[in-house]
């Protein structure tokens, strides 16, 4: 097991090195920034389509895909964010009391 901690953690510091070692004109190009402000935002929506669609390794359709789907058409229709976070919140709450 600590072998692949190690291994791991040597291959998250060459990634890091590997970034900060491109030269500039590499970086500045207007297609890697395009692809670096998207990659922040791919990688949150990762995450919550597994907290919100898994229990454990099943697929789960609960009250959760309820509070997003609030959350989504909230943002949709430009209602501010607290109204989104707590209407989500809500609508997942009174589904899970049905």
């Amino acid at each position: 097991m600590w072998t692949a901690v190690l291994l791991a953690c040597v291959g998250c510091y060459a990634l890091k090195l590997a970034g900060l070692s491109l030269p500039e004109r590499v970086l500045s190009h207007p297609t890697v920034e395009r692809v670096a402000d998207l990659i922040p935002v791919a990688l949150l929506a990762a995450l919550v389509a597994v907290q919100v669609f898994s229990s454990g390794t099943a697929l789960a359709l609960d009250a959760r895909v309820l509070g997003v789907a609030f959350a989504v058409v909230a943002l949709l229709l430009r209602m501010p964010f607290l109204v989104v976070v707590v209407g989500a919140a809500l609508v997942a709450g009174l589904a899970r009391l049905v």
